[in-house]
């Protein structure tokens, strides 16, 4: 039986709405952790002059693949293996999308997935990252703090991240904050170019 996210079904309308903003140039689309393939595609067939390629850990690729398979897109590439910390695209992409990822890793892989972004965009590319944020050390929400507080019980190096934090991280690559969009459900899209 092929893996299904809720969440994901519930946002891929919202998120659609804010991407139609910005992937409007033909190029390439590298989506980091793309977990079960919903985003992909759903998104993908919206946007039939970008090439779309989902990754995952390779131990989640399997669950991926089934989706890929059940809902083809001619625009929907093969999923590709990716862990933060290992290899990397040589190619470099005009769009690199992320949705709910950044607090299910470490800080140091945070920063170490931006600085791989920001080495894979294209100079007048954009990175689109879903999610929660905290603002200035602050929940934006009850229930964002119920979720930070359930995935540190799951492990510590899990949380939201400090929106003011990740664009710092981002400008040490020589990439700014282009917008921040809220969304549903508590949730940003932050836009960097």
């Amino acid at each position: 039986m092929k893996p299904f996210s809720q969440a994901a079904e519930n946002n891929k309308g919202p998120i659609l709405d804010v991407l139609r903003d910005y992937l409007t140039a033909p190029g390439d689309l590298l989506e980091i952790g793309a977990g079960t393939g919903q985003h992909a595609v759903w998104l993908a067939p919206h946007f039939p002059q970008v090439r779309w390629t989902p990754t995952e850990l390779p131990e989640n690729l399997d669950g991926l693949s089934q989706w890929l398979a059940d809902v083809p897109s001619d625009n929907l590439a093969e999923p590709l293996a990716l862990d933060v910390e290992g290899d990397w695209p040589t190619q470099a992409y005009r769009y690199i999308f992320t949705a709910n990822t950044f607090h299910i890793v470490s800080r140091p892989q945070v920063e170490l997935c931006i600085r791989r972004v920001c080495e894979t965009l294209l100079p007048d590319g954009r990175f689109l990252v879903y999610g929660p944020f905290n603002y200035h050390g602050t929940y934006t929400s009850d229930s964002n703090r119920e979720f930070d507080l359930s995935l540190k019980a799951r492990d510590i190096a899990m949380g939201i991240r400090d929106q003011e934090w990740v664009v710092e991280r981002f400008a040490e690559h020589g990439r700014e904050l282009i917008h921040d969009h809220a969304m549903p459900a508590n949730n940003r899209i932050l836009v960097f170019g």
